[in-house]
C-alpha cells in the first residue's frame, strides 16, 4: 500500500487568487455620430444612383440597338423558315410518290382521293 501513496503535488490557485471574471457589458467604440452615418449613407446613395443612371442610359442604348436588328432581320427570317417548310412540304410529296409508285391508282397528295393541301386556283 505504501508504494500506491506517492507525494503528489495539489493543484492549487496562486497565492492571492485568481483574477475576477469579467462579466459586465463592456460597450463598442463609437466612431461616428448619427448624424454623420446618416450623411455618409445619403452620399454614398446618390454617388450609386448617379452611377447607376450612366449604366442605365448604356443599357437601354444597347437594348434599343438589339431590337432594330431584331426589327430588321425578322423578314429574312421567316422568308427562310417559310422555304424550309416548302422544301419539306417537297420532300415529303417525293417521298410520298416513291413509296406509292406500284399502287394503282394513288394521287400524289391526296388521302383516299381528297385534296389534302389547299392548293389555290390556276389563274
Amino acid at each position: 500500500m505504501e508504494a500506491c501513496q506517492v507525494a503528489r503535488k495539489q493543484d492549487l490557485p496562486p497565492p492571492g487568487g485568481y483574477k475576477p471574471i469579467p462579466y459586465k457589458r463592456v460597450p463598442a467604440k463609437t466612431l461616428f455620430s448619427g448624424y454623420t452615418m446618416f450623411a455618409g449613407y445619403f452620399g454614398i446613395t446618390a454617388f450609386a444612383m448617379y452611377l447607376y443612371s450612366l449604366n442605365y442610359k448604356q443599357i437601354l442604348r444597347d437594348q434599343i440597338e438589339m431590337r432594330s436588328a431584331k426589327m430588321a432581320i425578322y423578314p429574312m427570317l421567316l422568308a427562310e423558315r417559310d422555304r424550309a417548310y416548302l422544301k419539306q412540304l417537297r420532300k415529303n410529296r417525293d417521298a410520298e410518290a416513291e413509296l406509292m409508285k406500284d399502287v394503282p391508282g394513288w394521287e400524289v397528295g391526296t388521302y383516299y382521293g381528297e385534296k389534302v393541301y389547299k392548293l389555290l386556283p390556276p389563274d
